[in-house]
């Protein structure tokens, strides 16, 4: 019962904050109106610049901001113990991410839908935007590197999830093509869509998983599983960064937002039923603070909120918010629900994960066997044929006695999958069937971060082809061939094994995260100086993610990499480090003069007056 208060609690404090502060936010600080004009009209090109109802939008920010981020760093923040995990979700979502997410939105929407690092040229320095581009342009380097390995590992270990996630991209378009040309509602044929995917998952947790170590070998250098794989997301992601947003964006992540409602009704309906019925227990299943952890892991102070970016605070998302969401927001009121509210419920979402991996895992492990081609699931036992359960089980994907260096993506990757797996199971779903849901979540959260970080890669690199006049890199065609192409040299040339070589970045992630984080709360910070606006809800914010992140990469460079003589990665560090200290000397110079002075105007447009959502109809539910 204790793991369905703890549920409850959370989620009942995440609406508490968002019709509390988050209103706060929205109507005194930020002051939002119906009444002030949008970019998706002033600009309306209807392909990057749409119009968008509001819970259509929702669906695409959510889905984009979502990803495995709030997936992978709980499930592995878990082996400090759940509480600390636990409350740095809750708290952070509310005080710091949702604040950090809903301040890069409106301050992009008042810009013309610039991106953060634009604006930061006009609100601090000239010099800061680009500062700020290169931090930018790094840290998407790392996020395409880092999740086309994430889906690949994940069309490695549940190949059942391979014909949904790929079936849900043409059925999108489909969907995208109707909606614009006859003029119908999303709502309808995104149901339909939904009922294809799950038609899909269906097939392939039964009749077609889709196992490329059939044709490639894994043990093969070059062409196994994940190489093809990686291929094959580039190109996709590719398309879909060039695509208008109404054809294949809006459409998908629409379709995969349903698709998260009904997994997550799933996962609380299951919790729940688990929980009374004494199948879940978080209290006896997992530590709430751990007293030991694995030899050679990073202290939790301030490691926990660098491995826990997505579900509290990221700076992935300002992206997202001054990048593709700004473009598309109808009316600024709608910034509350999109910036603030999407955070809350990624928040809920690591929530689910934290259980999933602590209390769902203690249901017992699940064990992967392959009978006739045909992949079946049932749950480990002992050699004498008892159930594991409880700590032991827990202890089957921790290992907390052991070593750091074991602790692998896979395994984090597994106790969400097979924790939510045994929670959907009290439901009445098969195992079989419960845990394809699970993967499938998985892989298309990835899928769908990873398109959209190649179109936001794509619009850094104009602006900074703009900025440095190199006029080739305006071209959104070689600008996005630019993006997937370094994606692609650095994932086949950077590791040990070709594809693999995003993992070479992932340690960087976390704190290069946190730090683009703590940079855009400074362009919102330098936003409310220079109109005579509360700072605290700002500055504490930003201290606290220029300190922690800047701390563990520190740790990071002194502890491990110059130790190690990891040359890629303390280059990398230091140069994060370095631009970060130099736009903190640049805010700190200028702060005194812009206290109460606006920053230059962009210039003036003839303003469209907006128009009624009727009249757009890829934008309608």
């Amino acid at each position: 019962m204790t793991t369905l208060l703890v549920a409850i609690a959370s989620l009942v404090g995440f609406v508490i904050a968002y019709h509390t502060y988050g209103r706060w936010l929205a109507r005194k600080l930020f002051g939002l109106s119906r009444d002030n004009p949008t970019p998706s009209h002033q600009l309306r090109d209807d392909v990057d610049f749409v119009p968008t109802r509001r819970s259509v939008i929702f669906g695409h920010h959510f889905t984009s901001i979502a990803g495995t981020g709030p997936i992978v760093g709980p499930a592995l923040a878990v082996f400090w113990g759940w509480l600390p995990a636990l409350l740095w979700v809750i708290f952070g979502s509310i005080l710091i991410g949702g604040v950090h997410d809903l301040a890069a939105l409106v301050i992009s929407v008042r810009n013309r839908g610039q991106t953060i690092g634009e604006v930061a040229g006009r609100l601090i320095s000239p010099r800061a935007k680009l500062l700020f581009l290169i931090v930018l342009a790094a840290a998407l380097t790392i996020v395409l590197a880092v999740f086309g390995l994430v889906i690949a590992t994940v069309f490695a270990i549940y190949p059942e999830s391979v014909l949904s996630v790929w079936v849900a991209m043409p059925v999108a378009v489909v969907i995208g093509m109707w909606v614009y040309r006859s003029g119908g509602g999303l709502l309808a044929p995104s149901l339909l869509g939904l009922a294809i995917l799950y038609a899909a998952v269906w097939l392939g947790a039964y009749y077609l998983p889709i196992d490329l170590s059939r044709t490639f070998s894994p043990d093969n250098h070059f062409w196994n599983p994940k190489v093809v794989w990686t291929i094959a997301l580039l190109v996709y992601a590719f398309a879909a960064s060039v695509l208008p947003v109404w054809l294949l964006l809006q459409p998908r992540d629409y379709i995969n937002s349903q698709q998260l409602y009904v997994a997550l009704g799933l996962l609380v309906v299951g919790l729940a039923i688990a929980s009374v019925s004494g199948k879940a227990d978080l209290f006896a299943t997992t530590p709430a603070i751990a007293e030991t952890v694995p030899a050679g892991a990073p202290p939790i102070l301030p490691f926990l909120f660098i491995t826990i970016a997505c579900g509290a605070c990221s700076g992935f998302h300002c992206l997202v918010s001054s990048g593709t969401t700004s473009k598309q927001i109808d009316r600024e009121t709608d910034a509350q629900a999109v910036g603030y509210g999407a955070m809350l419920l990624e928040g809920a979402l690591a929530v689910l994960v934290i259980l999933a991996c602590c209390a769902g895992v203690g249901m017992g492990p699940i064990a992967r066997n392959e009978v006739g081609g045909t992949i079946q699931y049932e749950h480990a036992v002992t050699a004498e044929g008892v159930a594991i359960t409880g700590r032991d089980a827990w202890h089957q994907y921790y290992r907390t006695g052991g070593r750091w260096q074991d602790h692998n993506l896979g395994d984090k990757l597994a106790a969400f999958v097979d924790g939510g797996a045994n929670f959907i199971a009290t439901v009445g779903v098969p195992l079989q069937m419960a845990v394809a849901i699970m993967a499938v979540l998985v892989a298309s959260f990835a899928a769908t971060t990873l398109d959209t970080a190649t179109r936001l890669q794509r619009y850094v690199l104009q602006e900074l082809g703009a900025t440095l006049r190199i006029t080739p890199l305006t071209n959104k065609f070689v600008a996005t061939t630019t993006a997937v192409g370094i994606a692609a040299v650095i994932a086949f040339t950077a590791g040990s094994t070709p594809g693999a070589g995003g993992l070479m970045l992932w340690p960087l992630f976390g704190a290069t995260n946190q730090l683009l984080a703590g940079l855009a709360l400074m362009v919102a910070f330098f936003y409310l100086t220079r109109r005579g606006k509360p700072l605290a809800v700002i500055g504490v914010p930003m201290i606290a993610m220029m300190l922690m992140p800047a701390w563990a990469m520190s740790y990071n460079l002194g502890m491990d990499w110059y130790r190690q003589g990891n040359w890629l990665l303390v280059g990398f560090g230091v140069g994060i480090l370095g631009l970060q200290l130099w736009m903190m000397i640049e805010g700190i110079v200028l702060w005194r003069s812009a206290r109460g002075v606006l920053e230059p105007q962009l210039p003036s447009l003839e303003t469209p007056v907006p128009q009624p959502l009727e009249v757009v109809p890829q934008a309608e539910a």
